[in-house]
């Protein structure tokens, strides 16, 4: 793990005097989460600015290693079907999180499709769409109706065969969030995360009114709060002149097609995250209901 003083390219808005004992930035990255995590932390020196990146880091790489359904012995791979399981506190949070926002987005959001997410993987891997058939056989195996909470006893119930869940539009948001408040427990409380689309900031950088990051084209000043963008940049399969994004339609089962990126800006990592993906997946006029919900909101993509 590198770290070491930078400009980072996402700086701080416009200033205003603030007295305080002199801090220096500094920045780091890492590789996690299938991506580059990078942190930038304001610190009175770079002993301190060390030991709080690798706590942040160390926390990142804790929620992957239990959330990703990429890791076969993962937390979340390894969740059987049927009788309720009890889970850690960080993948109960996160379901929670992702249950109010599928019943809000009525399912556009919806952890429970792991099926259909490794049946795309395949496609994306083979270049061709998976068929009608396969697509139906997935689908029998979702649904956010049929996974159950229980906070008492901090269990988890999968109630159809085969059921499996893919936190990939809420774990990135989570983690990032996470990261800014073990930095906060290590005493740094000036500081950014940014885990590809999904950026967490803390109290603004000294002499600033908050963190200045770009999304759909637009400059945003952040401060104490999160922002996720959702798009099919990345991800995606092109076939027959239509792309199909890594985001499912939970509804027909395919990849959401020729998809726009949607950015969101929330109070809490995992809503922002949710509510991206929930929102690239909803028609358009649909989106402003949802995030009245969660006093989120959206940045619009600007005219070039």
């Amino acid at each position: 793990m590198a770290w070491r003083k930078s400009s980072f390219a996402l700086l701080a808005a416009a200033s205003f005097a603030v007295a305080e004992k002199p801090l220096t930035r500094f920045e780091s990255a890492a590789p996690h989460m299938g991506t580059l995590a990078r942190i930038t932390l304001y610190a009175p020196h770079s002993a301190v600015a060390q030991r709080a990146f690798a706590a942040a880091f160390a926390r990142i790489h804790a929620i992957d290693a239990a959330l990703s359904d990429y890791h076969p012995e993962s937390e979340v791979t390894r969740l059987p079907a049927g009788a309720p399981v009890a889970i850690s506190d960080d993948l109960f949070r996160v379901l929670r999180v992702a249950q109010t926002v599928s019943r809000a987005s009525h399912g556009a959001f919806d952890v429970t499709l792991g099926p259909l997410t490794r049946l795309w993987r395949e496609a994306r891997r083979t270049r061709h769409p998976p068929s009608a058939e396969s697509i139906a056989e997935a689908k029998r195996k979702c649904g956010y109706l049929f996974l159950h909470l229980d906070a008492r006893k901090r269990s988890v119930s999968l109630l159809k065969p085969g059921m499996q869940l893919d936190l990939g539009g809420i774990g990135k948001g989570f983690a990032a969030e996470e990261a800014i408040l073990t930095l906060r427990k290590a005493g740094i409380r000036r500081a950014l995360v940014a885990i590809a689309g999904d950026i967490a900031a803390g109290e603004a950088a000294p002499g600033t009114t908050g963190w200045r990051v770009e999304a759909a084209g637009a400059l945003v000043v952040i401060r104490n709060q999160s922002i996720s963008t959702s798009g099919d940049s990345e991800q995606h399969l092109d076939a027959s002149g239509v792309r199909y994004s890594h985001i499912l339609d939970s509804g027909t089962g395919m990849g959401v097609a020729n998809s726009k990126p949607v950015s969101i800006v929330a109070r809490h990592g995992a809503v922002a995250d949710a509510l991206a993906t929930a929102a690239a997946a909803i028609p358009e006029p649909e989106i402003a209901s949802l995030l009245k919900g969660f006093h989120a909101t959206r940045i619009h993509t600007q005219a070039k």
